[in-house]
């Protein structure tokens, strides 16, 4: 099979493709949360401000951070003018709802700083892949550690995250969040834009890494030539102390 040859325009890719197969995750907890007109909301690693986007339209007051320069220029883009977008985290913001729905790693300084300065009882939602046996994605993303010689990045220990930044679990849940794709070449375009293949195409070349991408892909393309993903994602609600 020839690999898909498309621009890799990753910031953009995340933003017009695969962000929105969150949205999902994003209205779940804040129908969960109450978040609406008021509610004070900050996005870490906020991506290209989908989910503050949501909030606002609530009637949520937000902001964002991201250390993705592209990422947040498109941010800044598509939010209100009064809404703050920036590459490094505020400091002394009051706010009541703190998300990382990207969970990643090395989210963890980011989040014990914002936790040493937050008012106590503030949210903190963190969010990550379900049980890799309801995430049809998973034997897909697990082309970049394959390629990339290391352990496949899905399992982010959620819990663990909350316990070592000092906050105090609040309950949790699972969200059903398909990934649906128009075609091949824009499922290899969103799925390159999550930042999972990175070090894949490092270790290789972006055209091997494509080639892998569809062929892992093959089992969910349907007979009309779109590609469907079941999956489902966990997220844990927790409070500064």
């Amino acid at each position: 099979m020839t690999p898909t040859l498309v621009p890799h325009h990753p910031a953009r890719d995340w933003a017009e493709i695969q962000e929105r197969m969150l949205a999902p995750l994003y209205e779940a907890v804040y129908d969960r949360l109450g978040v609406g007109a008021g509610t004070r909301v900050l996005g870490l690693r906020c991506g290209s401000g989908l989910a503050l986007l949501m909030a606002a339209a609530r009637g949520a007051r937000v902001a964002g951070v991201d250390r993705d320069h592209a990422r947040v220029e498109l941010a800044r883009e598509r939010l209100p003018e009064d809404v703050t977008v920036t590459e490094e985290p505020p400091e002394g913001v009051p706010y009541d709802v703190v998300t990382a729905f990207h969970t990643t790693d090395g989210l963890l300084p980011e989040l014990a700083a914002l936790t040493r300065t937050a008012q106590s009882g503030t949210v903190v939602v963190l969010a990550g892949w379900g049980p890799p046996e309801r995430c049809a994605s998973e034997p897909v993303l697990r082309v970049g550690a394959r390629l990339a010689d290391r352990r496949p990045p899905l399992r982010t220990d959620l819990d663990g995250l909350v316990a070592a930044a000092g906050l105090r679990v609040d309950g949790s849940g699972r969200v059903s969040c398909p990934f649906g794709y128009a075609n091949e070449g824009s499922a290899v375009r969103g799925l390159l834009s999550t930042g999972v293949f990175d070090e894949a195409v490092r270790a290789t070349e972006l055209a091997q890494v494509e080639k892998e991408i569809e062929e892992a892909l093959a089992p969910y393309v349907r007979g009309d030539g779109t590609v469907w993903m079941p999956n489902v994602f966990r997220y844990v609600v927790a409070r500064v102390p």
